[in-house]
């Protein structure tokens, strides 16, 4: 019990001090350890936890963080509340690094901000926050949420069409993200 808790704890605390760019930044972070690498839960129940951190208030990164403490202690075949303990570390231990880095550099950014070290930090952190969006975006497109044209044309060709549209009507016509949501959630509950 106490090894998977500081496994947690070990896992979000370097995914909390690495993963630049915030949560959507993260999300292949925390797939890449908690599928791949400790295979507390599978591709699956991955994508769900990422489907509710998105819908559910606050950042995607500590959202997932709490859910995979969660399932990663439950599904290791222990209690609930031993579950809520694993959320609360994982939690916490992703919000850790964020926490204590600024407090430390707070004092010093102010002063130092147009430093051109301090700039061209910042210019070469922009290409990795990019690398590490369009990373969370391609783990998730996989044949568990789109399908496959072998598998199910049907569900991949809804899954695909659903994705056009959010993407056009989001950066093409400036639509709100929230009813982008609500009509491909009513779509996906029409057509699948």
């Amino acid at each position: 019990m106490i090894a998977i808790l500081l496994l947690l704890f070990w896992t979000f605390f370097q995914i909390g001090l690495f993963g630049f760019g915030g949560g959507y930044a993260m999300i292949s972070m925390i797939q890449g350890e908690v599928v791949n690498h400790y295979h507390w839960m599978t591709m699956g129940q991955f994508t769900d936890i990422v489907a509710v951190s998105q819908m559910t208030p606050g950042p995607i990164g500590i959202n997932a963080a709490t859910y995979v403490g969660y399932s990663a202690v439950v599904n290791a075949g222990h209690a609930w509340y031993w579950g809520i303990l694993g959320s609360s570390i994982a939690t916490f231990a992703v919000v850790l690094p964020s926490f204590v880095l600024m407090i430390l550099i707070s004092r010093f950014l102010m002063a130092y901000k147009n430093h051109p070290i301090v700039e061209h930090v910042f210019l070469g952190l922009r290409p990795a926050v990019v690398g590490l969006l369009a990373a969370a975006s391609l783990c998730l497109m996989n044949s568990e949420n789109f399908s496959t044209p072998s598998e199910n044309a049907w569900q991949f060709g809804i899954s695909v069409a659903l994705f056009c549209f959010a993407f056009i009507s989001t950066k093409v016509y400036k639509m709100n993200p929230i009813h982008v949501i609500l009509l491909c959630g009513l779509a996906g509950l029409v057509l699948l």
